[in-house]
């Protein structure tokens, strides 16, 4: 709905290509981490007790962002044709879908406290996780997400999106910095994890 009523029509080849991607790629990477991490599936289909009251205001911001994303789609590259996409540029949006799917699965699969909230999982043991995708950068699991996020505007074929695209990368990077700072204050062991480790997204940069 998100794709097509803002589209005005059913007949659009690349957003029934592009659900067709995102569906295939969403089920065989629950099949990987439901092999890997079954625990983690049941956790985070709701929110714990005890999700940072930042993160929930962040939760709050970022979800229209996101939407945003397929709605300016839909209008930009089908009703409107606000700009045009060089087909070219579609091999590179699937390469970051794809690649993004599998950084984001890898990070659930090796990390059972890899909620959909920022908490503390006391309940649950909660550690540091130095293993897998966690060996290179601290939350890998959010540059699977950016990559995801910046394959939409790609293989839908409308600049217009990378708007709201690019704000929802810019609302991880936040959301980066705070979960850094809260379990640098509040999880033992992580700061010596961060001497480690010491980018949180991309290697010798940040």
């Amino acid at each position: 709905m998100l794709l097509f009523l803002p589209a005005g029509r059913l007949d659009w080849q690349a957003g029934w290509l592009y659900l067709a991607l995102v569906s295939s790629s969403v089920a065989l990477a629950g099949v990987y981490v439901r092999c890997k991490n079954p625990v983690l599936i049941k956790r985070r289909v709701r929110i714990g007790k005890g999700t940072e009251t930042w993160d929930k205001i962040w939760l709050a911001f970022f979800a229209p962002l996101y939407l945003a994303v397929y709605v300016v789609a839909g209008l930009d590259a089908v009703r409107f044709g606000w700009s045009s996409m060089p087909g070219l540029l579609w091999p590179v949006g699937l390469a970051l879908l794809l690649s993004g799917t599998m950084l984001y699965a890898w990070s659930m699969g090796v990390n059972p406290f890899f909620e959909q909230t920022v908490r503390i999982q006391t309940e649950s043991g909660h550690r540091v996780i130095d293993t897998g995708p966690y060996r290179y950068v601290r939350h890998p699991g959010y540059v699977g997400m950016i990559g995801w996020l910046l394959s939409a505007p790609l293989l839908l074929g409308s600049w217009w999106a990378f708007l709201p695209s690019v704000l929802s990368v810019a609302a991880f990077v936040v959301r980066t910095a705070l979960e850094d700072r809260t379990l640098h204050g509040k999880l033992p062991g992580y700061a010596e994890y961060a001497c480690r480790v010491r980018y949180r997204l991309i290697p010798k940069l940040w």
